[in-house]
């Protein structure tokens, strides 16, 4: 609701394009490091407890944007924002904890429908709510009224019955290392457990909090799930390639006016959620083979990139749109999975914080490259994401073995 207001409300203070730029940078950086602390801390104090201290601060800097009538409050009010709102992530490691691996890739997928559908209607109603007087003050308390909203759903939900707590001295049921990937739990057995490690964790001395945090991080880092994350990297700087000039490589190309682009990414945006919503067949088609939906849908991105690229009418840009909808849903679903099952269950909020830096660098990195590929050609930003694509698609072929064998990766013992 209140992301595509910002620029406007910025230049409105008196900002100029330069200071509005840093302090969307500053937001961007903040999100890209604090994202695997707070993943990593979610492991240690609990998912209760991290999400809900993450919506509070996140509704904390609404109410503050919500009050600024300057630009330095403004930069305040976006600290909390871009430290703490990584709900998204730790409701992830949520699900992850209480539905097996056979049922994950098909929760996540509505998830990240029900996701998709939030970020498709809250520029709508945002942009409806601009016109009116103070528009954007009331836009961004509405917001901060939702994030306590969901402050009470969370304190409602019945954690007792559920194991979401920090997982690291329960067993594992095939034996391996303690982040090894595990199957079914037993959620009742295991929820008085789970919750006194979360209790305990959580009266630690902060410090003692920081040094697990950073113990858990250098495991991520010494592990060999470095090409896991690299082909997220890979195929998150390729999708975003194609995004890049979108508009303007149609009108260039095509001729078409930038109304034009808007819809068709309304358009594939809607497609996505369907996508998420299919995503229950399309496991069961696969036998429950994250790897190679994870391959597949991959390759298919690729192809419909290249053909993208390539196109000689605005019918072959629907057609690969259409497509592309559908496979970069699955494929984030399906590297998700991947991330969960090889690197386990025990560090998901590590491994799914680490994940969304990965996928922040490159959202640092792909502007970068767009404009110097558009230098060359319209065509230069989506070509150049083929060949990310092909080199990710490399990837998984020479670590096939691995990927099958899922919990054979052991992180460095902390």
């Amino acid at each position: 609701m209140v992301v595509p207001l910002m620029n406007l409300h910025i230049k409105s203070l008196g900002a100029s394009h330069t200071v509005a730029g840093i302090i969307g940078s500053l937001y961007g950086i903040m999100q890209l490091f604090s994202s695997t602390f707070v993943g990593c801390w979610s492991d240690i104090v609990g998912r209760q407890y991290s999400l809900l201290a993450c919506i509070l601060l996140s509704a904390l800097g609404y109410f503050l944007l919500g009050t600024s009538t300057s630009v330095f409050l403004f930069a305040i009010s976006r600290v909390p924002v871009g430290i703490f709102k990584h709900t998204l992530s730790i409701s992830k490691a949520l699900l992850s904890d209480l539905v097996s691996e056979r049922d994950r890739p098909l929760v996540m997928g509505r998830f990240n429908a029900a996701s998709s559908v939030g970020f498709i209607l809250g520029p709508v109603v945002g942009g409806y709510l601009t016109e009116l007087e103070d528009g954007f003050y009331q836009t961004a308390f509405i917001c901060a009224s939702i994030f306590l909203l969901n402050a009470g759903l969370v304190l409602m939900l019945p954690w007792s019955e559920e194991n979401t707590g920090n997982r690291e001295h329960q067993p594992s049921n095939k034996g391996t290392d303690r982040f090894s990937a595990k199957a079914n739990h037993d959620l009742h057995l295991k929820s008085a457990t789970s919750g006194a490690l979360a209790s305990d964790s959580l009266f630690q001395s902060p410090w003692i909090q920081v040094a697990t945090v950073l113990k858990r991080i250098k495991g991520i880092a010494c592990s060999d799930l470095w090409d896991i994350f690299l082909v997220r990297l890979l195929m998150s700087v390729a999708i975003l390639l194609y995004y890049s000039n979108f508009s303007l490589a149609l009108e260039e190309r095509f001729g078409v006016k930038p109304l034009f682009a808007g819809y068709l990414m309304s358009y594939s945006s809607a497609l996505g959620v369907l996508a998420g919503c299919l995503l229950g067949p399309i496991t069961r088609f696969y036998q429950h083979n994250t790897y190679r939906m994870l391959l597949h849908s991959s390759t298919l991105t690729c192809t419909l990139i290249l053909l993208y690229a390539s196109a000689l009418s605005v019918w072959m840009v629907i057609l690969s749109s259409t497509f592309l909808a559908f496979s970069t849903t699955i494929g984030r679903t399906c590297i998700i999975d991947l991330e969960l099952t090889i690197g386990g269950n025990e560090a998901s909020g590590t491994l799914l914080g680490v994940g969304q830096s990965v996928t922040s660098v490159g959202r640092i990195v792909a502007p970068l490259l767009s404009g110097i590929a558009q230098e060359f050609s319209p065509c230069g930003p989506p070509s150049l994401g083929v060949g990310l694509a092909l080199v990710a698609i490399m990837i998984m072929n020479m670590n096939e073995q691995k990927y099958r064998s899922h919990g054979n990766v052991k992180l460095k013992d902390q």
